[in-house]
């Protein structure tokens, strides 16, 4: 048996997570008992901090939905540049052409020529 284990990394971050956790429900037992305190009654304290939650839910989803929708771009653009044919992708070659004779890639003439070839 090992003298002393090692705590592994999602044990930590669950501890980590738990922490977190009770200290919001700390926080938000205190935000009640504070509206409580100022006159405000119980039932209405505890629908306000709902639609605080609530409206923090909804801006968290609204943010989400934008990051889903850019990265859906991002992979929909990166595919489409993938499984796109280029005619870069022809060879030059010496011939005679609409600006006479020259190196062509395709239709164009690509070296730079003399106005006087014919």
């Amino acid at each position: 048996m090992k003298p002393s284990t090692q705590t592994t990394f999602s044990e930590l971050t669950g501890r980590t997570l738990g922490r977190m956790w009770r200290g919001f429900a700390r926080l938000d037992r205190k935000a009640g008992g504070w509206l409580a305190a100022q006159g405000m009654p119980l039932a209405l304290a505890k629908a306000l901090l709902w639609g605080v939650k609530l409206a923090v839910l909804g801006v968290l989803l609204y943010a989400a939905f934008w990051l889903a929708l850019v990265l859906l771009f991002a992979v929909v653009s990166a595919w489409v540049a993938c499984n796109t044919a280029f005619d870069d992708d022809q060879e030059p070659e010496w011939r005679m052409g609409l600006s006479g004779y020259g190196l062509y890639r395709g239709d164009t003439r690509i070296d730079p020529g003399s106005p006087d070839d014919d």
